[in-house]
């Protein structure tokens, strides 16, 4: 047996349970991955609070690990890896919240070196998104890139970034953040006024405008738009509500611009390694820490998750 979350309806975090469940067996192709640690993202919760529609029950939430192979393919026992976010994992298969997962074997990607367990837990989710941001709106050496926030993904975006060789300006709102970005030697600058966003990125771009915009917040799209160079692309990774956002098409068919959606959803698991697998050739001297955060044992994970779901920004791990 194995301890694991588990959910048996949505609507409320307080569903979400931690139950002794049969550990699970692989089939041909398949590997049971010993879990080492676990992150807990924001979409951990909005799978508790029912916001995807797809999501079957009773489940076993999770989508960010990394641990150790100990049975199915030969070849990879023993062997540390690290994984997830992939369609459906945590939604309508089984998650990574737990002491063991199935997956399959072409789902789990080496561990970097660089890494520790809970630190590689903390980051897949970032990373991935970060890398399809980057790899979609065809960001590469001398690309000048525009990124609208400073949290996880952001940062994960600013480090792949610079290691293609793009120039890269950060923005944020709060200024104590574009201090601390700036104390990091990130070149940054506060948002103001949506309508000013044009002029202060031309100044921080050497009155040129960005050709990438990487917006993950969503709330800037509109003034995005009007912020990019010819032929630009405007990476999106989150979704206010359509009231919230009014968008002049006119201003993006003037530009030749485009917009693109960024779902790790819609990638499958072994989608997911090939990316992690990527990310990790960028950074020969070791993947670098996207945020900071703090390990949990697994035994006060209910706990863990309704401290992010009342509004704490803190990256937690779970340690089995």
């Amino acid at each position: 047996m194995m301890q694991a979350l588990q959910f048996s309806t949505t609507g409320t975090v307080d569903a979400l349970q931690l139950r002794e469940l049969p550990i699970p067996q692989p089939k041909a192709g398949e590997v049971l991955v010993e879990i080492r640690a676990t992150g807990i993202n924001p979409s951990d919760i909005k799978n508790l609070l029912g916001l995807f529609p797809y999501t079957s029950t009773p489940r076993i939430p999770g989508r960010d690990f990394a641990g150790v192979v100990i049975s199915g393919q030969a070849e990879l026992k023993g062997k540390a890896v690290w994984g997830g976010t992939g369609k459906g994992f945590g939604f309508y298969r089984d998650g990574c919240h737990a002491q063991y997962v199935v997956l399959p074997a072409d789902a789990v990607a080496p561990l970097p070196a660089s890494l520790s367990f809970a630190q590689a837990a903390s980051c897949g989710v970032p990373l991935i998104t970060a890398w399809d941001a980057l790899e979609r709106s065809q960001v590469q050496k001398k690309t000048r890139l525009l990124i609208i926030g400073a949290g996880a993904v952001a940062r994960a975006a600013q480090h792949l970034a610079h290691a293609r060789g793009a120039e890269v300006v950060m923005a944020a709102r709060r200024s104590d953040v574009v201090h601390t970005l700036q104390s990091q030697n990130i070149k940054a600058f506060q948002l103001t006024q949506a309508a000013q966003l044009a002029d202060q990125a031309r100044e921080h771009f050497h009155q040129q405008a960005p050709q990438v915009i990487v917006d993950t917040t969503g709330y800037w799209l509109t003034a995005a738009v009007t912020s990019l160079d010819a032929f630009g692309h405007i990476a999106v990774i989150a979704a206010p509500t359509d009231d919230q956002i009014m968008l002049s098409p006119l201003n993006l068919y003037r530009r030749g611009g485009s917009i693109i959606g960024i779902n790790s959803l819609l990638y499958s698991l072994e989608d997911c390694a090939v990316m992690l697998t990527k990310i990790s050739a960028a950074f020969p001297d070791g993947v670098p820490l996207i945020n900071d955060f703090i390990e949990r044992p697994l035994s006060e994970a209910v706990d863990a998750y309704q401290q992010i779901s009342q509004g704490s920004s803190q990256k937690i791990v779970l340690i089995p």
